[in-house]
Formats: C-alpha cells, sequence, structure tokens
C-alpha cells in the first residue's frame, strides 16, 4: 500500500521553520539614526562599533597616570614589613587595591585603542629637548607630578614604625596632590578628557584621591 502523497512534505516544512527560526533570531538588527532631516539607515549585521580617534593628549594622561599609580603600588607594598599601624594598613591595602584596578583598566583603553601602555622620555613636561646626541638619558628619573623621588623613595624604605608612618602619609598626600594636578592639566587642555570612558575615570580619580587625602591628614594630626 502506497503512502499517501503530501504527508511528509508539511513535517519537513515544520522542522526546516523550527532551525531556521533560532537562527533568524540571532542576527541582530542595527539602526543607525540619520542626520537632522535624514532617514535612519538599516547596517549590515557584520557591522562593528568603531572608537573615534583618541586625543594624544588622552594617551600621554592614561600613559603617564599608569607610571604614577605604579608607584603608589610600590609605596604600599611597604607597609607590611615597616608598620604595624593597623589604621594604615587597612589604607594601604584600599589604596594598593583601587590602583592596582585602576592601572589595568587603562591599560585597556590604552590597548583598545592600538595605543602603548607606557610612555617615552620625550613624552614627559619639560623632557622634549633633551634627547641630544651623548646625553645619557637613563640618568634622567621619570617623574610625573607629585611622584616621590629616588631619595624619598630610599628614605621610606629605611624607615620603620611611627617614622615610616610619617613619611608614607606625607609621601601619599603628594602623590595624591601630583594625581589631582595631572587630572586638572588634561581639563585644561582644549580637545582633552572629551572621551566618555576617560572623564568618567577622571572624574573618579579626582573624587578618590580628594577623600583619601582628607583621610591621610587625619591620620597625621592624630598620631600619638
Amino acid at each position: 500500500m502506497n503512502a499517501p502523497v503530501g504527508r511528509t512534505t508539511p513535517l519537513l516544512s515544520v522542522g526546516a521553520l523550527v532551525v531556521l527560526l533560532p537562527l533568524f533570531a540571532q542576527q541582530p538588527v542595527i539602526v543607525q539614526p540619520g542626520a537632522p532631516g535624514k532617514p535612519t539607515q538599516t547596517l549590515p549585521s557584520s557591522t562593528r562599533p568603531e572608537l573615534p580617534p583618541a586625543s594624544s593628549e588622552d594617551v600621554k594622561f592614561m600613559q603617564g597616570m599608569i607610571m604614577h599609580h605604579a608607584q603608589a603600588v610600590e609605596m604600599t607594598a611597604l607597609i607590611e614589613s615597616h608598620t604595624e599601624n593597623k589604621n594604615l594598613r587597612t589604607l594601604g591595602a584600599r589604596i594598593s587595591r583601587s590602583q592596582s584596578d585602576e592601572i589595568n583598566f587603562m591599560k585597556r583603553w590604552l590597548e583598545t585603542r592600538g595605543q602603548p601602555t607606557s610612555m617615552t622620555m620625550t613624552d614627559l613636561p619639560g623632557m622634549a629637548n633633551m634627547d641630544m646626541p651623548g646625553m645619557d638619558m637613563s640618568k634622567h628619573q621619570m617623574l610625573m607630578p607629585g611622584m616621590l623621588t629616588a631619595k624619598q623613595m630610599e628614605a621610606l624604605r629605611k624607615a620603620q614604625g611611627a617614622e615610616f608612618d610619617r613619611l608614607f602619609l606625607t609621601g601619599m598626600i603628594q602623590h595624591h596632590n601630583g594625581a589631582l594636578v595631572m587630572v586638572k592639566n588634561l581639563f585644561d587642555t582644549a580637545g582633552a578628557g572629551q572621551d566618555a570612558e576617560l572623564f568618567n575615570f577622571t572624574t573618579d580619580i579626582d573624587t578618590g584621591q580628594r577623600a583619601e587625602i582628607r583621610i591621610m591628614e587625619g591620620m597625621l594630626r592624630n598620631k600619638p
């Protein structure tokens, strides 16, 4: 007995819809708003968003702040072996964690835009004309505003107890104030600081470091 003609066709059709519908659902619809008076456009699903070009000043700021933050993390790493002050240990852990996270963010921000995560000596303020024949650039310390000098860092490493606490707090206040200067300089530069991510990030830096400065000033006033 022959099977009725057409019995299997609807089943195949339903099966095809079951397979194809999820495929259709996976294709995103990308709509680009038109300029005033112009219609919107539907873009191909393969379209990928493009970041606007990064300002050279934004790039230098991020590169410099990575170096700036790295010294703060280096300073906090000394706390465990140099003092038993519980309040300072708590503060140091907070600074180390927040600035390490911020270093990772800044590196991702630069890498996403195809930029190096470190700056050259000639990118530093006042160093642009110092790369002269015969000059040993290794003798010049790369410092951003507020960063501790080699002499200050050496004194911090040698100190213990209450003297370490004092040098750490005064040094970190100096360090944080330097970061605030860097943020101010960025926003005082025409065309800089317009990137939305960078704007939010620098605003957080300004707010957070001002709060920590107040905490450290209080710790200095209330020291035993």
